[in-house]
């Protein structure tokens, strides 16, 4: 669960935040973090409680039309995520060759060697664990090393980590800190991962020791993750903020730069960035082709067998992948500008996994005794609303912005905005259950009907108003 805060796309986030914004927007990478951490600890509950996964309990829940449409949607946030994460790896081979590795080989062996790690998994998934644990240990030894070799401005850290600041120009890259962090995908993946562990959900003190331990276990690696992303922010920040070419900095060629200001340390800066980035794009495309398995079998239920489901879910990143690096092999910044974007697409389509998952964990038919409490409630849904929020401001801003002298474009993003928020508020209220919220507020204002007749017939002492009604 941790790499899916620690992939390129994070990367890619983290370094142009900090060459175009300085170190101004590490509060919002701080508290990104943690609302993950929260939204990963509803999934782990929602997977050890009820014995299945969010893909699983979406298919048994929604209607057919709704699950088909969130099935598309978390596909389309997969293959967002896998097209950053191989693309990282291709870069990291690219570059560890001197260039004799082009981008479209390198994603052709990142697809190829995700199978072997995968075959890992016949040996116990502690080993698959032990191996997730290498690769993160790699990250934090290679951008610790550039940590130091670089030397960020303590007191500007700190600064930026309690001074809430969203610089101008940097709007796009605050939503992208968001979808980067929060990925949609993630909370498919962290729901079904629970369920590694063999733990009697029927003996409730049984449940509540495992999410007791997951949770302690989420905070811990979310800590991790989020003391690497803060020194490739830093980094990036003492290195290049207000230099001339910050705006142009991105993960094909952050290396480059690197190597240039910082080049006569004892082992070349450009390898060591490198390395790090391999191991993140690596153990972040083996997370996406389990999410692949988990979502196809949880919102489709096909009997295939898992082999083919690995073939199928990892051809359909793998695909659009050499077709984004052979487009993009020779223009880095078009390559960097696309990754930006897909940032942003992970968090638009956050919602579709996050909505369904605070309404399954805040429904007691489906949770029992383990549904969140009331505080728990507020806090994640005021998540979810902030979601959205930055979504909506996204589309009024940036993109409105960019596509005002189109009238064409303009009608088809409002028609296709109008779609996404009656999507998004059909399934907030869950019309389809009868204990979903519509029926919820339904039930709330039909006893406030029924309360004021019975005020006004203790007023009137008409009985003849209560009768008819």
């Amino acid at each position: 669960m941790s790499i899916g805060y620690l992939d390129p796309g994070n990367i890619e986030s983290d370094l142009q935040s900090g060459a175009t914004a300085g170190y101004s927007l590490m509060w919002l990478l701080m508290w990104a973090t943690v609302m993950g951490l929260l939204i990963q600890m509803l999934a782990a509950r929602l997977g050890v409680a009820t014995g299945c996964h969010l893909a699983e309990l979406c298919r048994e829940e929604y209607p057919f039309w709704v699950r088909m449409v969130l099935w598309f949607m978390t596909e389309v946030a997969i293959i967002g995520a896998d097209v950053q994460q191989v693309i990282g790896s291709a870069i990291a081979f690219k570059v560890l060759s001197n260039g004799y590795i082009p981008l479209w080989l390198g994603v052709l062996i990142t697809g190829v060697d995700g199978f072997a790690f995968l075959f890992l998994e016949n040996f116990g998934v502690r080993k698959l664990e032990a191996l997730f644990c290498g690769f993160i240990g790699v990250m934090a030894l290679s951008f610790a090393w550039m940590f130091g070799e670089t030397n960020p401005n303590g007191k500007a850290m700190a600064a930026g980590l309690l001074i809430p600041s969203v610089p101008g120009n940097a709007v796009d890259k605050a939503v992208g800190i968001v979808g980067a962090v929060i990925m949609p995908h993630n909370i498919f993946l962290h729901s079904a991962l629970v369920q590694s562990r063999n733990i009697d959900i029927t003996k409730k003190n049984r449940v509540r020791e495992a999410l007791r331990y997951y949770n302690i276990e989420s905070a811990v690696a979310l800590f991790i993750s989020f003391l690497i992303n803060l020194c490739i922010m830093a980094i990036f920040a003492k290195a290049f903020f207000g230099k001339e070419g910050a705006n142009n900095i991105g993960l094909a060629n952050a290396g480059e730069y690197l190597q240039q200001k910082y080049g006569e340390g004892f082992f070349p800066i450009l390898y060591i960035w490198a390395i790090g980035l391999l191991a993140a794009g690596q153990s972040s495309t083996m997370t996406g082709t389990y999410t692949g398995q988990f979502v196809m079998g949880g919102f489709l239920n096909l009997p295939v067998k898992k082999w083919v489901r690995v073939v199928v879910t990892r051809a359909v990143a793998i695909v659009p992948t050499v077709i984004v690096a052979l487009i993009f092999n020779s223009s880095e910044n078009e390559l960097d500008r696309l990754s930006e974007w897909l940032n942003v697409l992970q968090s638009i389509q956050l919602p579709f996994a996050l909505i369904p998952l605070l309404c399954l964990v805040s429904n007691t038919r489906v949770m029992g005794v383990f549904v969140i409490d009331t505080l728990t409630k507020v806090v994640a849904w005021s998540i979810a609303v902030l979601v959205l929020g930055i979504n909506m401001y996204l589309l009024g801003v940036s993109v409105l912005s960019s596509l005002v002298h189109s009238v064409s474009a303009i009608i088809v993003l409002g028609i296709s905005s109008a779609a996404y928020g009656a999507f998004i508020c059909y399934l907030v209220l869950d019309p389809a259950q009868e204990d979903g919220n519509w029926s919820f507020l339904k039930n709330l204002f039909s006893r406030k009907e029924h309360q004021q007749l019975l005020e006004l017939v203790e007023d009137t002492g008409d009985t003849m108003v209560l009768s008819s009604k």
